[in-house]
């Protein structure tokens, strides 16, 4: 990944397929993996099985925390177009729906 800002970018490991022959035939271990990340200023780190639907929620519900906790530390500015009131005068009596 090439984000623009990799400091604020929610970057999250995920070792797939934890399912497949009970983890017999996994590349990396799940210490490496867990080292790997710590390297990396500690990110997040999830063993998941879309199949068995274990830590999926908790992988997308961790990425989507941090993307939030980063994007309040930057300041943005939403424009809002908030309509001028109408002079009473103008104002017409009865439901205004």
């Amino acid at each position: 990944a090439s984000p623009s800002d990799p400091k604020t970018f929610p970057f999250i490991l995920l070792g797939n397929k934890i399912d497949v022959d009970g983890g017999k035939s996994r590349v990396v271990s799940e210490k490496k993996a867990m080292e790997w990340c710590s390297s990396k200023g500690n990110i997040p780190y999830f063993e998941t099985s879309a199949k068995e639907d274990r830590n999926v929620d908790s992988a997308f519900l961790s990425v989507a925390k941090l993307a939030l906790e980063h994007e309040r530390d930057q300041d943005i500015y939403f424009q809002t177009v908030v309509p001028d009131p109408v002079p009473e005068a103008e104002q017409r009596s009865g439901c205004a729906c």
